[in-house]
């Protein structure tokens, strides 16, 4: 079964197990947290899509590590006006572990794959 939540306000779909970065939470390392903006829940050839959110359905997600992305290069330049400016950036990022995805079957109705 997959989900799409949101969190750090961004989407992302994930499933039990998976692993995915998002942007940094200020959580310590091995913390759960309770994700409960489930945007869909998609499982067992049905498929739940929340207005906004889907009521009754909620993640727990452990947090695995912080640390900081590739670097990107950034630079601007003004043709004609002898301005460059070249910088590196390093996004800190949090690194997230689906443990269970919990949904109440009185409130979603969805089809679950054992």
């Amino acid at each position: 079964m997959n989900v799409v939540v949101e969190i750090v306000g961004e989407q992302h779909t994930v499933a039990e197990g998976t692993t995915f970065k998002v942007g940094h939470l200020n959580n310590e390392k091995g913390e759960t947290l309770i994700i409960d903006k489930v945007m869909a829940v998609v499982g067992g050839g049905q498929s739940v899509f929340g207005k906004p959110y889907v009521e009754g359905a909620r993640v727990e997600a452990k947090v695995v590590d912080h640390g900081r992305d590739r670097k990107i290069t950034v630079f601007k330049y003004l043709p004609k006006k002898h301005m460059r400016v070249k910088k590196g950036h390093r996004q800190y990022y949090t690194l997230l572990r689906v443990e269970k995805i919990i949904i109440d079957k009185e409130q979603v109705e969805v089809k679950v794959e054992e």
